[in-house]
């Protein structure tokens, strides 16, 4: 790496220290869990958008578009069909009833046990998702530095606790917003150069990827199986999304920082605009990285010989000719039209982008890059460990310890203090042992997928289902979460979105199933159910 390539990451992380210590000066309670309330629509957008389109993402997108197609594409008709479901009924509802955390919707629907139900899935959930998220692009920035992975961690692990312990809520959005337009233009920037660095042209390019391919957009084939089949992608990511940004207290939390309910709805579609831009510039970068590599597969041959230490692939050695005798990278400079296909059914496909980085980025974009990628894993952390510690602040020690609450609001600061820097190290020794657990696309979905989807159907059912009980939510939340893991380690071999669909499908099933047994108990309650439409009715107590 290049003196300017350090000097970009120095700059980057000096001024993410900066922004915490500039925030953290007379911080309180509300300051620090919710900005004050006075955040406007950008940096609610796009601090959403940051947050929940992270790391994971950035590596995810160009490696699938390499290696499997450009099916994920369907996430995006799917954010956009679950769009209006958080506009007008999520979103209204926590800021009429003035929330402090998603959770306590619940306990005001339901129990204050259902609220620590869904509170504690959640931190589970959200911790995993750090370790995962952090984990994927470390695995990239490693590469691209030579150092190694733990290394990485554990610096923009300090690095992301210190800002946030010190700064709140607001440093974290703000911080957020710097790390979104930094990963745009690094895409703008890679893109330029792979086009730069091809005489094919745009169009070309285009060809090139499709060229003797089929099922690159879509594929409804009806399969368990299927990497990134159609049908999986539009029902699950459906789900996912709806959850992300409906259920889950790192987006609610930046809807309650906003100054209105109409702020965080604008902020809403600001997010969404963001997505339609990054995941086709992320999608495009993957075909750019394509092509290339069909004209100079050789490139790829380093990272192959690296993984494959000596020993040709065995569906390579099969026979008895001269090739058996060849060394990896003579067998590949022989034969570079088995490049691409082994480098997929080797699953090096995340090694496409930084083996470009390393081979062709000019002194300063290399830097500008893996800010970018710091950036991801800081978005992951910060915006993690945040709405850890509000939802074990407020949900749990406010709601069941409140004599622990102390009356001073410096002390309460350094008591949300200290909790942040717990859970930020936890996260940090997760992340560097999330490597037991598959690839990276598969980590994210195994993590979040288990408690993600009855979460989900959780809030559903609280939602839109009038008479639905107290017993059958809690029942039906943890059988399906109890179940959703259990299959995801029983049907490995299932493509991993499925396990969204089945787990919300398993909750909503058992749910109505035991509050229709259970609902006669409760049908003399002179309360009516707080639900969706009590709520936008005005019907609820203020």
């Amino acid at each position: 790496m290049h003196l300017l390539d350090y000097g970009v990451i120095l700059a980057y992380l000096l001024v993410s220290v900066g922004l915490g210590i500039y925030f953290g000066r007379n911080q309180s309670r509300k300051e620090f869990f919710a900005a004050g309330k006075s955040m406007g629509w950008l940096p609610v957008g796009l601090s959403v958008m940051a947050t929940l389109f992270s790391s994971n993402s950035f590596v995810m997108y160009p490696s699938i578009a390499y290696g499997s197609g450009l099916r994920i594409c369907l996430f995006l008709v799917s954010v956009s069909l679950m769009a209006p479901l958080i506009l007008w009924v999520f979103i209204p509802v926590y800021s009429r009833l003035n929330c402090q955390t998603a959770y306590e919707y619940l306990e005001r629907r339901f129990h204050v046990s259902v609220r620590s139900l869904a509170s504690g899935l959640f931190v589970l959930l959200r911790i995993g998702w750090m370790a995962s998220a952090t984990f994927a692009a470390s695995v990239v920035l490693a590469n691209v530095m030579q150092v190694s992975q733990v290394s990485v961690i554990v610096v923009l692990g300090i690095v992301s606790i210190f800002y946030t312990m010190l700064g709140g809520l607001r440093a974290v959005m703000w911080t957020d917003v710097i790390q979104f337009f930094i990963f745009t233009l690094t895409i703008i920037l890679t893109l330029g150069l792979i086009l730069s660095q091809t005489e094919l042209g745009v169009s070309g390019v285009i060809s090139t990827y499709f060229e003797g391919r089929s099922n690159l957009l879509v594929d409804f084939t009806p399969s368990m199986t299927l990497e990134y089949g159609s049908w999986a992608l539009l029902i699950g990511l459906f789900l996912e999304a709806l959850s992300a940004f409906g259920a889950d207290q790192v987006a609610v939390q930046r809807y309650i920082a906003a100054r209105s309910e109409r702020t965080s709805q604008v902020g809403f579609m600001i997010n969404v605009i963001g997505m339609w831009t990054v995941v086709p510039g992320l999608l495009a970068v993957g075909v750019g990285l394509y092509t290339h590599y069909q004209q100079f597969p050789e490139e790829m041959v380093t990272v192959l010989a690296a993984e494959l230490d000596g020993e040709l692939p065995d569906w390579r050695t099969k026979g008895t000719d001269h090739r058996n005798r060849m060394s990896v990278p003579e067998y590949y400079q022989s034969y570079p039209e088995y490049v691409a296909e082994d480098i997929r059914a080797l699953n090096l496909q995340d090694q496409a982008l930084p083996q470009y980085v390393r081979l062709h980025f000019p002194p300063g974009v290399v830097g500008l890059f893996l800010v970018a990628l710091m950036a991801a894993v800081m978005s992951s952390i910060d915006s993690g460990i945040h709405s850890v510690t509000t939802a074990l602040m407020v949900d749990f020690r406010d709601r069941h310890f409140a004599h622990w609450k102390p009356k001073s609001n410096k002390i309460e600061v350094l008591q949300d203090r200290a909790l942040v820097i717990l859970i930020g190290l936890l996260s940090v020794v997760l992340a560097c042992n999330v490597s037991e657990m598959g690839d990276v696309f598969a980590i994210g979905k195994k993590v979040t997928a288990g408690f993600g989807g009855p979460l989900l159907a959780l809030f559903i059912m609280a939602l839109f289902f009038k008479r639905s009980t107290t017993a059958g939510v809690m029942v039906g939340t943890l059988a399906g979460a109890v179940i959703t893991i259990a299959l995801m380690y029983g049907a490995s071999d299932w493509f991993s979105v499925w396990f969204w669909p089945i787990g919300f499908g398993l909750t909503m099933g058992i749910s109505l199933f035991v509050s229709f047994l259970t609902g006669a108990e409760h049908q003399d309650s002179e309360a009516e159910p707080l639900t969706f439409w009590t709520v936008i009715q005005g019907r609820h107590k203020k």
